[in-house]
């Protein structure tokens, strides 16, 4: 704590002062320092003052001052510097005549309400607003006193405003016990409210204020906008109702930061001398904020003029008064024209209960409700701004209708068509036209835009320079890129204003040539397209009919209607229609993302390189099923992979994929959706990767202490609980090259433990070649255990797995206790020894769940590419059951956070010790 450092410095700055002579500033020093013990309202800032003081006095260390006003001055500087206390001052007054002013409470009545009269002044202002300027605070016995009077002349004047303006900037003065009865006016009567805790270190007892049941007259409340004025003036209780009742949120604070004054200061004469030291004896403590206002004063919510405090109140509670107009006007916005129906009623709710408290501007409402909005919608088109501009109302207009006197539709400006090397189609409008545009001219786009490409391999679509259209193009459009055969959902539409669905399909009655659904569709794209262009996008996506090539979409939201808020600078943007895709995904704009990113000057080089890729996808899917069914343990979840692999290649979804990273990371979603076994994936790697199955190096002399220092940790835990940390599984090969080592450095520390835990939570597998050598320590010599069964689906044999009849050192006495400590991280053949362990009922095992698998894996490359693919080729089959493993993980006997299974398992060892030795 800083409090320890600074009063020893202090203390060392005061005693290596001389005053005359060295008795003299001991007695100065150790008098202050009891004064400071006795009545300074922090003494915890205070620790090691009196060992401090003794050390100080007796180093000899001392300056000879001899102008005691110099004296008090480097005083008050040492005391203020250290104690970081301002408050804190020593003065040399030998005239010195204290005065005590009389209790207001005492003063007569006619002069009491002279007083009053003077030091208060209200007014009701334009707007209801009420004004109260108090220029001190009574105290509660003079409340008591003037009770009535108070209230028919003053607070019945202004209680019943629509608000108030309570100007404090000039109260210099004032007594604490008055402020439960302001705050008290200002809040509701139940529940009492803690509103401050007075600390008073002389007497070292706390006083807690709090509100009041009940009071004279009415209340103000709490609902009501309650601004406060303040200054540098400001000071004492009047700062205590300023700093209270801005952290109750019931005011906002106007003018300058408040003077820092405090509860209550003495000035306090040291020992028999003409010093005097002036200390803060009491300190206020806000039970909200833990601080209080006292030294660093009140800081304004609106830092303002003094002079001008009174027109920015004004100005402030002109906006207030908007502010239930305005969310009642949103509310009803959102209630007529909010696409998303089901949202509404927990929208409305949540702006009736929201707090506006801290609202001083129509920005800060704006900012408001739009993150309040946002946060509960979710939908980032639902938008709130404040602005001097007119709202853009954004519409999906139609384009003027074609009339026989009109110049004919520009098919050939507005549709551009040739062909790419490659036979390669490419198609390219920078608008949508209406969807009745294209019906009736269907015969003319046909001859100009679909039969030039009709023999392509692959389309491409430009819409780097479409800025939208109509939306009621998408569906006519799209048509041309299914089989007519076929009846396809495309997307759905949600009107609000209209409360109508639409479900939009492929049109069967096209009559120009489809193009299909087999083919490559590849839609380019930039920056600039826009709206309906971004939905077509969006779609070939979503239906995974293409490849989207290019950058990413502007993201125009489209089906919005902007409107001004009445009376107010604050606009809402309301999506009004749904945009909703054959997934049941609503689209909620942000731009499209495209599978491949690329400049858009390159999307054509780009799209080029992913047409000739994808020709290959097929044949690698088909590589990856066969090579399933040939080599995954699982023989009937390899068929069941294999065939969901090809029904997603037809269905469209590798058309996302544009290179050998993404083939890679779908096939391994894919592969492990299907199979829930994580460890079955795919990745690519440009060289030939090594081996799983890689002999390991046998470890030269001077290996053999780094590994078993890094295999091996020990300890032998109070109660003579053995401790093994396993952090990986060795190879057999190196398990006998360490052997010896092995047992003098490891195994003989735990032999005569009476209870081992061994400590798998770090495992996450390695060699399987070892576990039988392990578990042999745990069983005796005769019989031999079956352990598990091996079956390699690869050459069709199965393996049985037993313990050892030899090994080298003792066995771990199978009457002792095993505990096995597991997490989410043990894997491989961790848990093969971790599971067959908890079959053969030889170990509890305690923690999380282990990852799951437990299965050797093979690595195979997929063709000639540079693709891998991971498969697990091994089961095993458990000794009780027969069989095959799950691959969903160890389950532990007694489940805990990993963190804590350690001492999970001391407590259940001490627990059945103490049963054990209790006979039970």
């Amino acid at each position: 704590m800083a409090g320890y450092r600074t009063s020893t410095a202090v203390v060392v700055i005061l005693c290596h002062v001389l005053v005359l002579n060295a008795s003299f500033q001991s007695a100065l020093v150790l008098n202050m320092a009891n004064i400071l013990r006795n009545n300074y309202c922090f003494p915890e800032n205070l620790i090691g003052m009196q060992e401090a003081i003794q050390q100080a006095i007796s180093s000899g260390e001392i300056l000879h001052i001899s102008d005691r006003k110099t004296l008090a001055a480097v005083l008050t500087a040492g005391v203020q510097g250290a104690l970081n206390d301002p408050r804190l001052t020593v003065s040399y007054e030998p005239n010195y005549v204290p005065i005590t002013q009389p209790a207001l409470s005492s003063l007569p009545t006619d002069q009491l309400i002279r007083l009053i009269r003077n030091s208060v002044k209200l007014e009701v202002m334009d707007n209801n607003i009420g004004y109260l300027r108090i220029d001190r605070i009574i105290g509660k016995e003079t409340a008591a006193k003037l009770g009535r009077l108070l209230h028919d002349n003053i607070w019945n004047k202004v209680v019943h405003t629509s608000s108030m303006i309570f100007d404090l900037r000039f109260s210099t003065a004032g007594e604490l016990s008055g402020v439960p009865y302001i705050i008290s006016y200002f809040s509701e009567p139940h529940p009492p409210l803690l509103i401050d805790m007075i600390y008073d270190r002389p007497t070292n007892t706390t006083k807690e204020l709090w509100t009041m049941p009940t009071l004279l007259g009415d209340r103000y409340g709490k609902r009501k906008d309650l601004i406060i004025l303040t200054s540098k003036r400001t000071m004492g209780a009047a700062e205590a109702v300023a700093y209270i009742l801005k952290h109750m949120n019931r005011a906002i604070i106007v003018g300058e930061r408040s003077a820092g004054g405090s509860v209550k200061v003495e000035k306090l004469k040291i020992g028999d001398s003409d010093f005097y030291i002036t200390v803060p004896v009491a300190k206020s403590v806000n039970p909200v904020t833990g601080q209080s206002w006292e030294v660093s004063g009140v800081l304004p919510s609106v830092s303002v003029n003094p002079k001008e405090a009174v027109l920015k109140a004004k100005t402030l509670l002109a906006v207030r008064r908007t502010i239930p107009k305005a969310v009642k006007s949103i509310s009803d916005i959102i209630k007529r024209f909010y696409s998303f129906r089901e949202k509404v009623p927990i929208l409305l709710k949540h702006l009736v209960t929201t707090d506006f408290f801290t609202v001083i501007s129509e920005e800060d409402l704006a900012a408001k409700l739009n993150y309040e909005l946002q946060s509960i919608s979710e939908d980032p088109r639902l938008i709130i701004t404040a602005t001097k501009q007119p709202p853009v109302i954004i519409r999906d207009g139609p384009e003027p209708h074609l009339t026989s006197d009109e110049q004919p539709y520009p098919v050939d400006k507005v549709f551009k068509v040739h062909l790419l090397t490659g036979n390669t189609g490419y198609l390219r409008f920078d608008k949508f036209p209406e969807a009745s545009v294209l019906l009736r001219l269907e015969s003319h786009i046909t001859r100009k835009v679909w039969e030039p490409i009709k023999d392509t391999e692959n389309l491409v679509i430009d819409l780097r320079y479409n800025t939208g259209g109509s939306s009621d193009a998408l569906p006519v459009l799209l048509s041309y890129l299914y089989d007519t055969s076929l009846s396809i959902h495309l997307f759905t539409i949600y009107n609000s204003i209209q409360n109508t669905t639409t479900e939009l399909h492929t049109l069967s009655s096209i009559q120009g040539p489809s193009y299909g659904s087999r083919r490559g569709v590849y839609v380019l794209t930039s920056y600039d397209t826009a709206a309906a262009g971004e939905e077509f996008a969006y779609l070939i996506q979503s239906l995974h009919r293409g490849t989207v090539i290019g950058e990413i979409t502007s993201g125009t939201l489209l089906h919005s209607r902007s409107f001004h808020v009445e009376d107010t600078d604050i606009v809402i943007t309301v999506p009004v229609i749904n945009f909703i895709d054959n997934n049941g995904e609503c689209w909620l704009g942000g731009g499209v993302v495209p599978d491949a990113i690329v400049l858009a000057e390159d999307s054509i080089e780009q799209a080029h390189e992913i047409i000739e890729f994808h020709k290959n996808i097929q044949h690698l899917v088909q590589i990856v099923g066969e090579l399933l069914e040939k080599h995954y343990a699982i023989p009937e979840i390899a068929a069941k992979i294999s065939q969901v692999l090809y029904l997603k290649w037809t269905d469209g979804l590798y058309r996302s994929v544009v290179d050998y990273e993404s083939l890679a990371s779908q096939l391994t979603v894919d592969l492990q959706e299907t199979s829930n076994d994580h460890r079955l994936h795919v990745f690519y790697c440009e060289t030939e990767p090594e081996s799983l199955n890689e002999i390991p190096k046998i470890p030269s002399p001077d290996e053999v202490s780094h590994i078993i220092d890094a295999v091996f940790k020990t300890d032998v835990l109070p109660g003579n609980v053995g401790y093994l940390r396993l952090n990986m599984m060795p190879d057999i090969e190196v398990m006998q090259a360490i052997s010896q080592q092995f047992i003098k450095l490891v195994w003989n520390k735990l032999l005569n433990s009476d209870v081992l835990v061994i400590d798998m939570r770090f495992n996450t597998g390695g060699y399987s070649t070892a576990i039988p050598l392990l578990c042999t320590y745990f069983f005796d010599a005769e019989p031999l255990r079956h352990l598990y069964t091996v079956f390699d689906h690869s050459t069709s044999t199965k393996t049985e797995v037993k313990t050892l009849s030899h090994i080298l050192g003792q066995r771990y006495d199978s009457r002792k206790d095993l505990y096995i400590l597991t997490s989410h991280m043990t894997g491989s053949a961790a848990e093969v020894f971790t599971r067959t362990m908890k079959d053969l009922k030889r170990a509890t095992v305690i923690g999380e769940p282990t990852i799951g698998g437990s299965l050797s894996s093979g690595i195979y490359q997929i063709e000639n590419s540079i693709l891998y693919a991971s498969i697990p080729n091994q089961v095993i089959m458990s000794p009780v059951t027969g069989k095959v493993w799950s691959l969903s993980g160890v389950e532990p006997h007694v489940v805990a956070q990993a963190t804590d299974a350690l001492n999970v398992t001391q407590r259940i060892i001490a627990a059945r010790r103490q049963k054990k030795d209790s006979g039970s």
